[in-house]
């Protein structure tokens, strides 16, 4: 049976057609062919590792075709299984189950950008997941961090005087699109919390996050309102680089289904929405940016 307790219990927090939706699909697989490749697929991905997930996800593609659903749909409806894997050996590391949950949340943001900007309940990114579920990438609080290496080829020191250079380990993370504002309570609790998981990499207490986004562009500053939580957000953080660009990639990231309007036709229906809009129909680029913040477990060391 491909629709599990777990399965049920997971597509609780999705949207009613969501849920209805993938419920049918897990139950197409029951004793057919579909399933049959499905779950070599599931295996080859997830047990004997003989495929990526790149690959894994070109063969449900395929397979979706053949069942006349849409990829995004198959293709969420094979991360949910490979979560169930997944949670099992979070709870065989010895992984608090609440952390599993926060990680497995992302699958709804996700969901949420695909009904919102495909029309259909899906993704349209699902090989973001492939650090999660190899256990790579954890959520912790608002934030999903992983362990990297600084890959600059120039060094950088922090106003406090931290020399950061090619090798040295960092702390990555990237902002889910949950729906949570950016509040200086919410962000300072994900860095504490994600703090006591990775100081034992930082001898000296003080751990390294970095992050590269949209939202790190700094000429936020310049149109967005000032009480905007992604300047607070902007705020926190040391700018090592930042780049404009012609073309606004992550646009979908603020006017969804709205993206490929022309620029006088974008609502404005929000104060994102607003300020971005203006900014772009008065000829501005957008951009991002990439920095760093130094933590030492409850206040950012400037």
């Amino acid at each position: 049976m491909h629709n599990t307790p777990y399965t049920a219990e997971l597509m609780q927090a999705y949207p009613k057609e969501a849920e209805a939706l993938f419920t049918d699909v897990l139950k197409s697989l029951d004793g057919t062919a579909a399933g049959a490749g499905f779950d070599r697929l599931l295996d080859a991905y997830m047990q004997t590792q003989t495929l990526s997930l790149g690959d894994a996800l070109a063969a449900i593609d395929a397979l979706a075709e053949t069942m006349g659903i849409s990829p995004y749909t198959l293709d969420f409806v094979f991360i949910m299984k490979c979560t169930e894997i997944v949670k099992a050996r979070y709870a065989a590391a010895g992984i608090d189950e609440k952390n599993f949950w926060q990680s497995a949340d992302d699958l709804r943001c996700k969901l949420l950008e695909c009904i919102e900007c495909k029309g259909v309940p899906g993704t349209f990114v699902a090989g973001w997941n492939d650090g999660f579920l190899k256990m790579n990438r954890f959520a912790y609080g608002r934030f999903q961090y992983e362990v990297i290496t600084y890959d600059f080829d120039f060094d950088f020191v922090t106003a406090s005087g931290k020399k950061i250079t090619s090798g040295d380990t960092l702390i990555n993370f990237h902002i889910p699109s949950s729906g949570v504002p950016l509040t200086d309570e919410v962000r300072m609790a994900s860095y504490k919390e994600a703090y006591g998981h990775y100081k034992h990499l930082f001898p000296d207490g003080q751990v390294v996050f970095r992050c590269s986004s949209w939202l790190l562009y700094p000429r936020h500053k310049e149109f967005l309102p000032p009480q905007s939580n992604i300047l607070k957000f902007l705020s926190d953080f040391e700018i090592i680089c930042w780049e404009e660009k012609e073309n606004f990639g992550d646009i979908w990231r603020v006017f969804g289904r709205y993206a490929d309007l022309p620029y006088d036709q974008l609502p404005r229906d929000t104060s994102l929405r607003k300020a971005y809009a203006e900014w772009l129909c008065a000829g501005n680029k957008s951009g991002s940016g990439c920095g760093v913040i130094v933590f030492d477990g409850e206040k950012i060391i400037r």
